[in-house]
C-alpha cells in the first residue's frame, strides 16, 4: 500500500506505519502549514489539534506523543475507518 501521508515528525510514526505495511512520505509541518488537502493525513498532539482546521477524516489526535501504543491504536482505527487506496 502506498500513501502520500504527511504527519508529525515523531520517530514512532514511521515505526508504526512500517509495522502496518503502509508506505508514506512522513514530514514535519508547523500548525500554520497544516492546510486540508496539503496531506492525506495529519497526526497532531491534542493541544494543537484543537487549533487546527483539519477535517476529521484527515486527522489523528494523539494525547501522549511518546506513547507508541496509543499512536498505533489510533492509526489502526483511522485506517480501518478511512482505508488507504
Amino acid at each position: 500500500v502506498d500513501s502520500g501521508v504527511v504527519v508529525g515528525e515523531w520517530p514512532n510514526i514511521k515505526k508504526v506505519l512500517k509495522k502496518l505495511n503502509i508506505q508514506a512520505d512522513v514530514q514535519h509541518s508547523d500548525l500554520s502549514s497544516a492546510i486540508p488537502g496539503e496531506a492525506d493525513l495529519f497526526v497532531m498532539a491534542k493541544d494543537i489539534a484543537a487549533s487546527a482546521s483539519i477535517p476529521e477524516n484527515q486527522l489523528v489526535v494523539i494525547t501522549n506523543i511518546i506513547d507508541i501504543n496509543e499512536l498505533e491504536t489510533k492509526l489502526i482505527a483511522h485506517f480501518e475507518k478511512h482505508p488507504v487506496s
